[in-house]
C-alpha cells in the first residue's frame, strides 16, 4: 500500500513570494503533479486554522440539529445546490447505491452588480446557528483566493496567460460543501460511504477531513489513502480542467471508505469547496494540448451545460 507521501506537497507562498525562480519551481512542480497524480498538498493556502476549526464546529453544530429543522433547509427545486441534501439522495455516477453522507451547500454571493448574480439562487440562511452562514461566507472567499492562484500558476504550466482563469472565475458558480457521513448503524451493503467518482468541476480545493477514509486511485490501479496533514489542504483536479486540457492533466478517481469496525459509532465531517468557473465558460480543448500524438478527446461544451449533465447522473437533478 502507497502512503500519503506519494501525494506530492507544494508551498502556494513560493508562487505569491515575488522571487521569479520560486515562483517558476512552484509551476514546474504543481503541473507536474497534476499530470502524474492530479492530487496536491499545500501548504500556506491562505486560510487561517482559526477560521477552518470555526468552519468545523459551526458545522457540527448544524447536522445535530433535529431531522425535522434539517429538513427546513432542504429546498427540491434547487437541486441540492444551495441549503441541505439529506441522507442518501446523492450518487456516484454510473452507481445506482446512494452515497451514506448528508450535506450543505453554500454557493456565490455576488457584490459586484454583475448580472450573473440572476442566474444563482440566493444562499439558504441557518437561523439556528447564527456563525454559520458568515463564517461560510468568510471561508468561501477564502477558498476563491487560494485557488485563483493555484489556477494563475496552472496557466502558466500550459502556456497560457497566467491570468487566462481570472475573469472566468470571478462570479463563478462555486459551491462549498459540508459533508456529514454519520455513524455507521447496522452492517453496511457496501464498504463505501462515497463511491468512486471523479469531481466536475476546475479544482477541488478539501480542508482535512475529521477522519480518515479519503482515498485516491493511483495510475497502478491501486487505492492509496489521502490524509492532509495539519496546516495543509488537498488540491485535485476536477473534470472541467481535464476536459478543458484534453486529459492532460488527469481528474483523480476518488472515494470515501468506511472506517474499521471500532470507529463505526463515530461520525465523519469533509469540507470541500469545488471551484467552478461561470457557466458561460467553454470547456472546448486548448488547442495546445491537442497533437497527433494527443487527438481531441471532447466535443465543444460550456461549463454550464457539463454541470446539468453531471448533476442529472449523480442523481441531483431530474
Amino acid at each position: 500500500m502507497a502512503t500519503v507521501n506519494s501525494i506530492p506537497s507544494v508551498d502556494l507562498s513560493d508562487f505569491t513570494s515575488g522571487d521569479p525562480a520560486r515562483k517558476a519551481a512552484f509551476v514546474a512542480k504543481l503541473g507536474k503533479a497534476y499530470e502524474e497524480v492530479g492530487f496536491v498538498a499545500v501548504k500556506n493556502h491562505g486560510i487561517s486554522d482559526a477560521l477552518i476549526a470555526d468552519l468545523y464546529k459551526y458545522v457540527q453544530e448544524f447536522f445535530k440539529l433535529p431531522s425535522e429543522i434539517k429538513h427546513s433547509y432542504e429546498i427540491p427545486q434547487l437541486a441540492g445546490q444551495r441549503g441541505y441534501t439529506s441522507f442518501g439522495k446523492e450518487h456516484a455516477k454510473g452507481f445506482d447505491a446512494p452515497d451514506l453522507k448528508e450535506f450543505f451547500q453554500f454557493g456565490q454571493s455576488v457584490e459586484d452588480n454583475d448580472p450573473i448574480a440572476a442566474e444563482y439562487p440566493d444562499n439558504v440562511q441557518v437561523k439556528e446557528v447564527p456563525a454559520f452562514t458568515p463564517t461560510f461566507f468568510q471561508a468561501y472567499r477564502g477558498f476563491e483566493g487560494s485557488g485563483k492562484a493555484l489556477l494563475q500558476a496552472i496557466a502558466l504550466y500550459l502556456g497560457l496567460d497566467e491570468h487566462y482563469f481570472d475573469d472566468k472565475i470571478h462570479n463563478g458558480n462555486s459551491i462549498l460543501r459540508a459533508i456529514h457521513y454519520p455513524p455507521i448503524t447496522q452492517e453496511p451493503k457496501s464498504a463505501i460511504r462515497a463511491e468512486q467518482h471523479e469531481d466536475i468541476n476546475l479544482i477541488t480545493l478539501l480542508v482535512g477531513a475529521s477522519a480518515d477514509g479519503l482515498q485516491i486511485l493511483d495510475k497502478q490501479g491501486n487505492w492509496v489513502p489521502v490524509t492532509s496533514l495539519p496546516e495543509q489542504i488537498v488540491v485535485n483536479v476536477g473534470d472541467m480542467l481535464q476536459r478543458l486540457t484534453n486529459n492532460r492533466l488527469k481528474s483523480t478517481t476518488h472515494r470515501v471508505v468506511n472506517p474499521p469496525r471500532e470507529m463505526w459509532n463515530t461520525s465523519r465531517f469533509s469540507i470541500p469547496f469545488f471551484l467552478h468557473p461561470k457557466s458561460n465558460m467553454d470547456l472546448s480543448c486548448l488547442s495546445s494540448c491537442v497533437d497527433k500524438d494527443h487527438p481531441l478527446e471532447y466535443e465543444p461544451i460550456t461549463a454550464g451545460e457539463y454541470l446539468d449533465e453531471r448533476l442529472r447522473e449523480i442523481g441531483l437533478k431530474k
